[in-house]
């Protein structure tokens, strides 16, 4: 895999084709992703007029993420459109895009209180069925996480708010202060504790990167608020005030469902955080920046990041998939966002790579030659988790010698 095509040589492809003449395609599609909560809403209510007859219908989370949107993609496909470098200040101007993103919110608060007064109120209600509602509610709380982190990177306060409104069901809003300050600076570093290492299955990393980002995230903040001479105890600190609002969520819902939705809303909120921390671990599998000779980090470019382009999961996950962008212009909205072809591909859309990274050993089938692909063998540019980097070098490096040698072989033959 080509890593080393220059930048210019990818805004050139990016902005081929007349801008003037340029429209947004899917500018009607994007309204797939806040449709992601209605669809939620509509099967949870249907299952709250009928729970005996569409008891099925209590699991569409997880359909929906594990099933529909991977059978989707392959059946699709690619997403062949890349807006002009000529028109990205036009689309970045574009209000409709900004409501888009803040439609989500309603129909996800709708459907979290909906669920949760039904496992609350009804005692008669299956185990199978209460399990399904708290996955259901988790991928909806889990894909909102998604929306807190499109607009965690704007500057506005109102946008700031709705972003932790949307992370405050899953007692996630310490990613709003994190993800933009520590993991836009430290990505593809062994430092980052939200880009994971080659060897590291996820079950490990998922501790690292919860911890870890909870730690950077209070660092964050109290040095913002040390170099504007307040104490970490004030009403500024947006750790604080993140934290106030989940607080007051799960009040809220509890009063709505009683003690016996508290499970359900600790559940919902597990399995929500774990669904970004798993794309988390997709996003940089293995990847590192290379250290220039006074030891500081080469700037982020379109090769430390793993990319996917299916356009099913685009349209749910506001481009996250364009990634190598995304780190590129942080603060550039996500209609904007360009697929790079020489960037590194996944083998799948995001939502196809949620199940293997679950399963060590399918994930390492997929991904690690993948990684020793793209650094063209040199091992020494890999991010690999420390605890099994013999174990790595030995098998991929005897197989690089291996390959070397029958090249040579085959050559002077």
């Amino acid at each position: 895999m080509n890593a080393k095509v220059p930048e210019d040589v990818l805004k050139q492809k990016a902005s081929a084709g007349n801008p003037a003449d340029w429209k947004d395609p899917k500018r009607y599609l994007w309204l797939l992703s806040p449709a992601l909560p209605v669809i939620g809403l509509t099967a949870l209510t249907a299952y709250a007029v009928a729970p005996k007859k569409l008891r099925g219908l209590s699991w569409v989370g997880p359909i929906m993420v594990h099933g529909v949107i991977p059978a989707l993609d392959r059946m699709i496909g690619g997403d062949h459109n890349n807006p002009p470098e000529e028109i990205i200040e036009k689309l970045e101007n574009d209000k409709y895009y900004q409501w888009i993103v803040k439609a989500f919110i309603p129909a996800q608060y709708a459907t979290t209180f909906l669920a949760t007064w039904l496992v609350g109120r009804r005692k008669d209600m299956p185990l199978t069925d209460y399990i399904g509602l708290t996955l259901s509610v988790g991928a909806v709380n889990g894909i909102a996480i998604n929306t807190g982190h499109e607009l965690s990177h704007k500057h506005s306060k109102l946008d700031r708010f709705f972003s932790m409104l949307a992370l405050a069901p899953t007692g996630y809003t310490h990613f709003a202060v994190e993800h933009p300050f520590g993991h836009h600076k430290r990505v593809a570093t062994p430092e980052d504790p939200a880009s994971s290492r080659m060897g590291e299955t996820f079950w490990k990393f998922l501790p690292r990167t919860v911890i870890g980002g909870f730690k950077s995230a209070y660092e964050i903040e109290k040095r913002r608020l040390e170099r504007k001479g307040k104490s970490f105890w004030c009403l500024e600190n947006e750790l604080l005030q993140g934290w106030a609002m989940s607080a007051a969520f799960f009040g809220a819902a509890t009063v709505v469902g009683g003690p016996r939705a508290i499970p359900f809303l600790a559940g919902q909120a597990v399995y929500g955080a774990s669904l970004l921390e798993v794309i988390n671990y997709i996003e940089h599998y293995g990847l590192k920046r290379a250290k220039d000779a006074s030891g500081k980090y080469e700037r982020t470019k379109p090769e430390h990041s793993w990319n996917s382009n299916e356009i099913v999961s685009n349209l749910f996950l506001y481009q996250l998939q364009r990634h190598s962008d995304h780190h590129a212009h942080p603060t550039r909205s996500f209609q904007a966002l360009r697929h790079f072809e020489h960037a590194p591909q996944l083998p799948g859309g995001y939502a196809s790579m949620l199940l293997p990274a679950y399963f060590p050993s399918w994930w390492f089938g997929m991904m690690d030659q993948r990684v020793v692909d793209h650094y063209e063998g040199d091992l020494s540019r890999i991010n690999m988790d420390p605890e099994r980097r013999e174990e790595l070098m030995a098998r991929y490096g005897d197989k690089i010698t291996a390959a070397s040698t029958a090249e040579t072989t085959d050559t002077t033959a």
